[in-house]
């Protein structure tokens, strides 16, 4: 592997400080739908939705992550001009690890297991299911996640100004070490996040849940994110239909993927039929979460698969950024699904907050690094890629 320079315009992979007012914009109306939902809901129903769309924001993160991982793991060529937006996702970890902090204070809200009383089965679990004990937990994966995506996207960026190929040697190297951590972290955060609001209910296939609807959301986000920047004027000659079309069977098989573990899960807990299992089914077969499971069977996995099984759709930029759109809708009320059964304005108020607090930061981020690594390796490869 050769080091290698291809001249770009810097218009054509710069976003610049033109994003730092959206940017300022975003953040604004995030905090103040935060506010507002806290004042109308109240912090203890509040915090339902925020966890929810916590959830769901840092399975974005998480899923970037995962896809850069992956790249520098099977060292891929095709991603390489999509590959800094998803470095750059995939450190908005940090910020969300600050936007932590208020599950933390409300713990003895979101969790019943931090008062278990007589309960014999939380007295068992009682240590690990601590609240000192979760903290850590989080902390610690937070700090892997954090440390991770840092250091992709530093040597990554470092790589811009020198060419140097030592650093793409570098990422690889490191990359099975990561992806096991990152398998161990995922895992760990989705059981203690959202499967232990029922400590009652479990699913040795959770964290495998999780993890593939992050990766629905990933790419959704990824499609809608070049989509806009091509819009403005930005990355038109570095990614081609060549790549939607690509993204778009990433954003097909994950989501066939994902149904496969949501059935999965389902389907054996129904014909084990053991009451402390389905029980968490029956309870959302009531009130706004029946429509909201109905949804994600028709919703969020039928019509999308009809729309990305043709080949055309995922060769056309607008209508498969519509299709991502659609199922990001999907991926939060999946998210809403798990953490509650009733869905209200504490959830908009939170998806709102947090989204915009989210934007903000990789706006920030985005616009001090360019928006393609231009001296990667690879990137002639991933310049003249083409479907077979």
């Amino acid at each position: 592997m050769k080091a290698t320079h291809v001249a770009i315009p810097d218009d054509e992979i710069r976003i610049g400080r033109g994003m730092v007012v959206p940017a300022i914009a975003c953040a604004f109306v995030g905090v103040a739908a935060l506010g507002a939902g806290v004042l109308i809901e109240g912090f203890p129903r509040f915090l339902a939705g925020y966890l929810a769309s916590l959830a769901f924001w840092l399975s974005i993160s998480l899923g970037a992550l995962f896809f850069v991982l992956i790249q520098h793991l099977t060292r891929s060529g095709w991603s390489v001009t999509v590959r800094r937006i998803a470095e750059n996702l995939a450190a908005n970890v940090l910020p969300l690890a600050v936007l932590f902090v208020p599950v933390i204070v409300g713990l003895s809200d979101l969790y019943h297991w931090t008062h278990p009383g007589e309960d014999p089965l939380l007295r068992e679990k009682s240590a690990w299911l601590d609240p000192a004990f979760f903290t850590a937990r989080a902390g610690i994966c937070f700090a892997v996640w954090v440390v991770l995506s840092r250091f992709f996207l530093a040597n990554s960026a470092r790589q811009d100004a020198s060419g140097d190929v030592a650093l793409t040697h570098r990422m690889q190297r490191f990359a099975p070490a990561a992806m096991i951590l990152y398998a161990l972290t995922v895992t760990m955060a989705a059981f203690d996040l959202l499967m232990s609001r029922d400590p009652h209910w479990f699913s040795t296939i959770f964290g495998v849940y999780y993890f593939s609807g992050g990766l629905v959301a990933f790419f959704a986000v990824l499609v809608i994110a070049v989509y806009l920047l091509q819009s403005s004027g930005r990355l038109t000659r570095s990614v081609t239909t060549e790549h939607y079309h690509d993204m778009g069977k990433q954003l097909f098989g994950y989501l066939v993927f994902w149904a496969y573990i949501a059935f999965s899960q389902y389907m054996l807990i129904w014909y084990a039929n053991i009451p402390e299992e389905t029980r968490w089914y029956l309870d959302r077969q009531h009130g706004s979460a029946a429509g909201i499971g109905l949804f994600l069977v028709l919703g969020q996995f039928a019509l999308p698969f009809l729309a990305l099984l043709p080949r055309r759709p995922k060769r056309t930029p607008a209508l498969l950024a519509g299709i991502a759109a659609w199922i990001l809708v999907g991926r939060f009320l999946d998210c809403f699904f798990i953490v509650s059964t009733e869905f209200g304005l504490a959830e908009v108020f939170c998806f709102f907050g947090i989204g915009g607090l989210f934007v903000a930061a990789l706006l920030f981020r985005m616009s001090k690094t360019a928006l393609l690594p231009a001296r990667d390796p690879r990137l002639p490869e991933a310049l003249s890629f083409e479907n077979l």
